[in-house]
């Protein structure tokens, strides 16, 4: 348990510097870490359930299409964590697009290895 909310507080921190850094990107209520945390909690917990048996799955398709499967499963793990965010919370990330999605998912990736590293994780 505590290794989840350490991981959720590190994506809750790579989420807030992509809602700043990309315009496609923007946040659902007040005050805005609220729906940040929110879209977050939910990639935390794909991230830790869903995504490696998705990912073991599509294996031979993302080997045909180079790789670019990943794509369109970060896509459709960030969507769906911003729209469960919004309807359950009322908060929440919306994204402006698939390629939004795109650059937003390689900056999590980025932040969030920096901060594990700095933290020890």
């Amino acid at each position: 348990m505590g290794n989840f909310l350490i991981r959720w507080f590190i994506l809750t921190i790579a989420a807030a510097v992509m809602v700043v850094l990309l315009p496609g990107m923007h946040v659902v209520g007040h005050p805005p870490i609220l729906g940040i945390a929110a879209f977050s909690l939910f990639m935390a917990l794909f991230n830790a359930s869903l995504k490696p048996v998705v990912q073991m799955l599509a294996l031979p398709f993302s080997v045909l299409t180079f790789g670019l499967l990943a794509l369109v499963i970060n896509w459709l793990f960030m969507e769906l964590a911003s729209w469960l965010a919004i309807n359950l919370f009322d908060v929440g990330v919306t994204i402006g697009g698939f390629w939004w999605a795109v650059l937003g998912s390689l900056i999590m990736s980025l932040v969030s290895g920096i901060v594990s590293a700095a933290v020890g994780q």
